[in-house]
């Protein structure tokens, strides 16, 4: 049966930023089909209406408090994961924050902040939830890039996020590289403009430069990523490691 393909019936799953947003959607798309949640946020009161909304699916879900800026709490989300549901089979690393600078004013704590949760932290989530799925060996692991990790944005300056997004994409090539040897899959999405708090705050400000460069003619709405994150989670994507899904309305094509 096609539905087989994309199960994630017994499966447990780790989504970073996932109080609300694209991680909220994704943590529901996980659950629906088939798999228990770990939902990590530094945000406990929307976090835990997520836990709520996954336990109504019918689905287990805890939420653990944590900054993945931090690597002791990223030890303690591994760890805590894995008490609770025995295992990791999929990691999705969606915690991330933007800041609009000119490269010549931008203060270097900034650069820095930026780096340490978009760039840095994906990368220690990696490896150390990576680790317990070596032991397995078995793992999936979903990083979610960006658009601007391909292109420069326009006319916003981030130079601090286009270079973390850029080196997410390269995170993810590398530890597909390196861990296919352990039947662990690592590949990424990188969404264009999607309808988030984050993007409404400003499409007042930039929505007449960003629609005219999208050929649907639109920002993407936030459940739009339940179909990709659903694909790359699953079986049906079994051949797939390295791999970018570019999810934008056709924004990188011109």
């Amino acid at each position: 049966m096609i539905e087989k393909l994309f199960s994630l019936e017994s499966k447990a799953a780790i989504v970073t930023g996932a109080s609300q947003g694209l991680g909220r959607e994704m943590a529901l798309a996980l659950s629906e089909a088939g798999a228990d949640i770990s939902i990590v946020d530094i945000d406990e009161e929307n976090g835990e209406k997520v836990v709520e909304e996954i336990e109504k699916i019918g689905r287990k879900a805890i939420f653990i408090k944590a900054d993945v800026s931090k690597e002791e709490d990223i030890d303690m989300m591994v760890k805590k994961t894995v008490e609770e549901f025995g295992k990791i089979d999929i990691l999705v690393n969606n915690a991330g924050i933007v800041s609009n600078y000119p490269a010549e004013e931008m203060d270097i704590k900034e650069w820095d902040r930026i780096m340490e949760l978009d760039l840095r932290g994906v990368f220690i989530c990696c490896q150390k939830a990576g680790r317990e799925m070596i032991k397995r060996k078995k793992g999936n692991i979903i990083n979610i890039a960006s658009m601007s990790g391909i292109i420069v944005n326009n006319p916003q300056p981030q130079i601090h996020y286009n270079t973390a997004k850029a080196g997410v994409i390269m995170i993810t090539k590398s530890l597909a590289a390196e861990w296919a040897k352990y039947n662990i899959r690592v590949n990424a999405i990188a969404p264009g403009y999607m309808g988030t708090k984050m993007v409404k705050r400003v499409i007042s400000q930039y929505g007449k430069y960003w629609l005219p460069l999208i050929p649907m003619g639109r920002i993407g709405e936030p459940e739009e990523i339940k179909g990709p994150v659903i694909f790359l989670a699953s079986d049906a994507s079994s051949y797939i490691t390295g791999s970018v899904l570019i999810m934008d309305g056709g924004y990188t094509v011109w």
